[in-house]
């Protein structure tokens, strides 16, 4: 390995991209994950017509196969990986916890979930080869339980009193923060960090772009936990909210 090396997921637009915008600009060789071969060649071009080292490479977070064949061809040109980057996430319409279909629950697990440990499990034998390898998991404050419990948004987008309750998307990124705990403290010892950051209140197609923060200002976090050095925290929660080091948030 010789340039450091990033993989982030969901990358061809929103937060993804920004981030793996940003993480070029630093140098880097960044493999800009996407399921839609034309929207990540897209933004591949037009980031490299900026100079930066970014490559699409064809990711469906919840085809295993895709996920196996990615994986492969990071190994193939890279040799090892530095950072990973699983930003990839979905949601179904907003509605009463009572009136979910099951259905869109399982839908958006298998991204928000699922594919997020297919992919940290296909690369790991390359971050391990990393003298100081990152994960990062892009999460939501609406994940945190002890918030939610308290109904109590800590990042200031809903007022006391009133924290959204969603049934697939606040539990799956409550899952990906347990997910985030459970792969840090069994890499504890070998110098990879892992850890989750709810980047805010971003306009995104997720939220039809209500989001009062830019993707590249909802990418600045994820990028901060990507390039920790050896004395960062690992096992951490990290929110937007402004500071030079972000806010630690409740589980």
């Amino acid at each position: 390995m010789t340039a450091r090396t990033a993989v982030v997921t969901g990358a061809n637009k929103g937060i993804g991209r920004a981030v793996a915008r940003r993480l070029a600009m630093l140098g880097m060789t960044v493999y800009l994950g996407a399921r839609d071969g034309r929207r990540g060649k897209e933004a591949e071009t037009e980031l490299r017509a900026e100079g930066l080292e970014v490559r699409f490479l064809r990711l469906d977070v919840t085809d295993e196969d895709s996920v196996a064949l990615a994986a492969r061809r990071v190994e193939d040109e890279a040799g090892g990986l530095d950072v990973l980057v699983n930003n990839a996430g979905t949601g179904a319409p907003v509605t009463l916890p009572s009136a979910t279909p099951l259905a869109d629950v399982r839908r958006t697990y298998e991204t928000n979930v699922f594919g997020v440990i297919a992919v940290t499990n296909a690369f790991l034998p390359l971050l391990r080869r990393s003298p100081a390898a990152r994960i990062v998991n892009v999460s939501s404050v609406l994940a945190s339980l002890t918030h939610a419990a308290a109904r109590h948004d800590p990042s200031g987008v809903f007022p006391p009193g009133v924290f959204p309750a969603v049934l697939d998307y606040n539990t799956s990124k409550a899952a990906l923060n347990a997910i985030t705990v459970t792969y840090a403290n069994e890499l504890r010892d070998t110098g990879i960090l892992v850890n989750a950051c709810s980047p805010g209140f971003v306009a995104t197609d997720i939220n039809d772009h209500r989001g009062h923060l830019t993707p590249d200002e909802g990418a600045r976090i994820p990028v901060l936990l990507a390039t920790l050095g050896e004395d960062g925290p690992t096992a951490a929660f990290i929110g937007e909210d402004g500071t030079a080091s972000g806010q630690v948030l409740e589980w």
